[in-house]
């Protein structure tokens, strides 16, 4: 996996059906395509690591992390390698895909809002200003958004597209004390609600597989999310990585993956469970190799995809058919 570029999965939001030789069905409201859509060509999507970190790691909350987080907070660690922005968004470019033109910065490791606001600005500005950003993604913590950061990131617009990437992973406040995230349900409402109201697109992520989670838990974080009204969802497979606190609990045997078809069931349910209109901008898992200790159907992302959409397909069903969504159209 290229550590600086992260991109929509592609064939998003169309498959070809073998069966009948065209394409299927609009099943789900893929970001590819929505992003086409949205900007007349493809977008791609940097992923950058500003060197902050988080207060689940600094001792302000924990020093343990989030159970399933790595050493390098999800991210790149390219900050940690001496990259500045500047440098890490030019080997992103150069190693994209040269058909898009047209690109979104992603603030993707550790807690991108944990910082003086000044700091903060001076990053975003200095991605901003690279040639062919027209937007800005931002991933963060809904217990760091305090209202002077809001403003900035608000600031943005109308001249840049700005999404606060905000991490859920549960409805569940159970789930969430388990996995040692630090912050409620309530707490993700409360901020999703503030930035929803500055004009920020709001994309939550969610994980499928966490421990003791099931259909229940699925369909209660699909349906917390889609009383929100949020703009998009992030859907994650939970894996497990080297030096986490999940690692750990694999070793003992206290931690049992989900199979590639359990995951594949259950993100279906969760599709079944969003409206419409919400933007699907992640489907499953993207682990480096090296780090991946299990399971291993995580590190084959384009097999995991195809199951998805050849279950929706089997099973004629869409996104928001729960919520008595009707059919889409056929694609012919």
């Amino acid at each position: 996996m290229n550590p600086f570029l992260t991109s929509a999965p592609p064939d998003d939001i169309t498959d070809l059906d073998p069966r009948r030789g065209r394409p299927s069905i609009l099943r789900y409201n893929g970001l590819k395509t929505w992003l086409e859509r949205r900007f007349g060509g493809p977008v791609a999507k940097i992923s950058l690591d500003a060197g902050l970190t988080c207060p689940n790691r600094d001792g302000a909350i924990s020093t343990r992390g989030c159970l399933f987080c790595d050493p390098k907070g999800s991210g790149t660690g390219a900050a940690g390698r001496g990259l500045t922005l500047t440098e890490q968004m030019q080997r992103g470019l150069e190693r994209l895909d040269r058909r898009a033109s047209q690109y979104f910065c992603y603030f993707q490791s550790f807690t991108n809002t944990y910082a003086e606001p000044s700091r903060l600005k001076a990053m975003w500005d200095e991605a901003l200003s690279c040639p062919g950003v027209i937007g800005l993604a931002v991933g963060t913590r809904p217990d760091c958004l305090p209202e002077d950061v809001l403003e900035i990131l608000a600031g943005y617009q109308p001249r840049h597209e700005v999404w606060l990437e905000l991490g859920l992973q549960s409805a569940s406040d159970q789930t969430l004390a388990a996995i040692n995230r630090g912050h409620t349900a309530a707490d993700f409402a409360a901020a999703a609600i503030r930035a929803k109201a500055r004009g920020l697109q709001v994309i939550a992520h969610v994980i499928i597989g966490l421990p003791g989670e099931g259909d229940a838990e699925i369909l209660d974080t699909a349906r917390f999310i889609g009383r929100l009204g949020l703009d998009g969802v992030k859907i994650h497979s939970l894996y497990v990585s080297r030096d986490t606190g999940l690692a750990e609990l694999l070793a003992r045997g206290e931690y049992h993956c989900l199979t590639q078809d359990e995951f594949v069931r259950l993100a279906v349910l969760f599709l079944e469970n969003l409206p419409p209109p919400m933007v699907i901008h992640r489907l499953t898992g993207d682990p480096e190799p090296a780090s991946l200790l299990a399971p291993s159907w995580c590190g084959r992302k384009a097999e995991t995809l195809r199951l998805i959409r050849q279950r929706l397909d089997d099973l004629d069903t869409w996104q928001g058919r729960g919520l008595g969504a009707a059919r889409p159209h056929d694609q012919r």
